[in-house]
């Protein structure tokens, strides 16, 4: 035992050492490392080979994992685009991002982002795609750096974008100095909605390969989508395969830390925008060949405000003051699998205004306030206000739920009807309290926050919740929440007399 004891400490220590020795290494070498960050457009962790999934075929990113390091437990903190992104280029948690906890906001200007501090250090820096968005910034360049967008794809892709982003990043390669470190970010569009019809056809699937969560009837038509969505995650994987053939044709990728996400979860009913497993879990995948050890699946729960102080350390730099999250260089360079570091058994969740769609008297754009705390057991939800349409107004059509062949057959589905229940889970009004025993219940099927045998459960999870959300000076927790639902909402507004869509506001 105690042999065992004390190989465990070398080991640990030297992890440390390792972390140390690269973070030393790139204060002193002036070769400083690359960072590429891959980052898809509506994908679910289910999505890729390396968390399970059987019907999608993503060889590039399961290779990267294969010989790298996959995260268990990574999570969004506010699973909806902006607000995602706003977290991965601050540092910050959601709710500490004042107009920018929100969707299609205009993004304070006195945050600072990662990719603009490393370019101020000599980082060669940009982005192709989508970076952070939707929304307004003040900035010269978008939170994710500087645009390249310039080559486009022939004939066109037939998904949500006909950008070329592997084309983009092999521009950019070429346009950099031979020893100038970069930092890329290449944001597919894909797997974003609109997707081409039945599009599984011609790739050659068939429906029977789909799975269909338990939330959902299991038919033709969410089979069908399913299947058009799985075309798009492959495309996604098809432009990190081709980025990664760029960076070893120049004898890159020994040099660059390579990692793979998306923003949150499939765009489809009771998973994009909301408060459950799938519609925050996301894919995380870290690869660095030679530094990262190869194989190794890690439990420690990460979350997006920790990307930028990583990347900053990685660079040789001290993260930013504004920066909240936690670095986990530590982790990257440990040779444990498993859990890692004791302290990351769970992390924090919120939302506040998504989509438009829900308004009081006044014409306010309101928000759906939820806070909620995930731990290795459990996921504990607060609904904050749930007199209000979890997503949006039924005369507005459910509006933040994007539209799609599984929504409409969904809303059509008739109140005497045995799959009633499946929209209901989809748009129903919720309880105040929700919780999950994600262990055994995945898909958040069953609420158990009406048992009085869970009510001490809840009681704990969310004290320890909010003690955390006050440290973090969390204006809704504090009482200040309503400031959230005024902040400016900057895409196509709604009229809430008539029902029709008004322009965007213009910068």
């Amino acid at each position: 035992m105690y042999l065992k004891n004390q190989l465990k400490k070398i080991m640990f220590l030297g992890g440390v050492a390792l972390c140390s020795y690269y973070t030393q290494a790139a204060k002193k070498n002036p070769i400083k490392p690359n960072i590429l960050f891959c980052i898809a457009d509506d994908a679910s962790a289910k999505s890729f080979g390396t968390y399970g999934d059987s019907f999608i075929n993503t060889p590039a990113i399961d290779k990267l994992a294969k010989g790298g390091l996959t995260f268990e437990n990574a999570y969004n903190c506010n699973p909806k685009c902006a607000p995602a992104r706003a977290c991965i280029v601050t540092g910050k948690y959601s709710w500490q991002l004042k107009a920018a906890t929100n969707h299609w906001p205009m993004f304070p200007s006195e945050f600072k982002f990662y990719p603009h501090l490393l370019m101020e250090k000599g980082y060669k820096v940009g982005f192709t795609g989508k970076g952070w968005g939707p929304g307004s910034y003040a900035t010269k360049y978008n939170p994710a750096g500087p645009e390249y967008n310039k080559h486009k794809l022939k004939p066109p892709h037939k998904g949500i974008s006909n950008v070329d982003y592997a084309a983009n990043f092999e521009a950019f390669l070429s346009e950099k100095k031979k020893n100038e470190a970069f930092c890329f970010w290449l944001g597919t569009k894909e797997p974003h909605r609109f997707y081409e019809l039945d599009s599984w056809k011609k790739e050659g699937k068939k429906l029977t390969d789909a799975k269909v969560p338990p939330f959902y009837p299991d038919n033709v038509t969410v089979r069908g989508d399913i299947l058009d969505y799985a075309v798009e995650v492959e495309w996604f994987d098809s432009h990190v395969g081709k980025a990664i053939k760029s960076l070893e044709k120049r004898g890159l990728l020994e040099n660059t830390l390579v990692v793979i996400s998306s923003d949150h979860g499939m765009p489809f009913p009771r998973v994009k925008g909301q408060i459950y497993e799938e519609g925050f879990h996301v894919p995380l995948i870290a690869y660095w060949k030679g530094k990262i050890i190869k194989g190794r699946r890690v439990e420690d729960f990460v979350s997006f405000p920790d990307i930028a102080p990583t990347f900053m350390e990685i660079a040789g730099f001290k993260p930013d003051e504004q920066m909240t999250g936690k670095s986990f260089v530590d982790i990257l360079f440990s040779k444990k699998s498993g859990q890692i570091d004791a302290t990351r058994d769970h992390t924090l969740l919120g939302k506040e205004r998504h989509d438009i769609g829900r308004s009081n008297e006044d014409g306010t754009d309101l928000s759906y306030p939820v806070r909620a705390i995930r731990t290795k057991t459990y996921l504990y939800a607060h609904n904050i206000q749930p007199e209000r349409w979890p997503v949006g107004n039924p005369e507005y059509g459910f509006r933040n739920v994007d539209g799609s062949p599984t929504k409409t057959f969904l809303m059509n589905i008739d109140p005497y009807d045995k799959d009633y229940r499946f929209f209901e889970m989809s748009f129903a009004k919720r309880p105040e309290e929700e919780l999950y025993n994600i262990q055994k219940d995945p898909h958040c099927m069953v609420n158990l926050a009406t048992l009085p045998a869970y009510r001490n459960t809840c009681k704990e999870l969310r004290a320890q919740m909010e003690k955390e959300l006050i440290a973090q000076g969390d204006p809704r927790t504090l009482g200040n929440g309503e400031v959230f639902d005024h902040y400016q909402y900057y895409g196509k507004r709604l009229n809430y007399k008539t029902g029709e869509r008004m322009p965007a506001i213009e910068d």
